[in-house]
């Protein structure tokens, strides 16, 4: 079974996209350079938007 829906994975591809062309930013208006940071906020995009996506771990 899928853990993440199409919709999701366009998201975080977009985002990762975005990252590559240099116009991705964090929360705080700096811009992302890690691959991570990227795909964490494709994730929260989506989860906003009510797409299939598990959880947030908690620490």
């Amino acid at each position: 079974m899928a853990r993440y829906s199409k919709g999701s994975q366009k998201m975080v591809k977009e985002a990762m996209h975005k990252r590559k062309k240099g116009t991705l930013k964090s929360g705080s208006g700096k811009k992302v350079k890690s691959k991570k940071q990227a795909i964490a906020i494709g994730l929260s995009e989506a989860r906003k938007k009510g797409k299939k996506v598990p959880p947030k771990k908690s620490s």
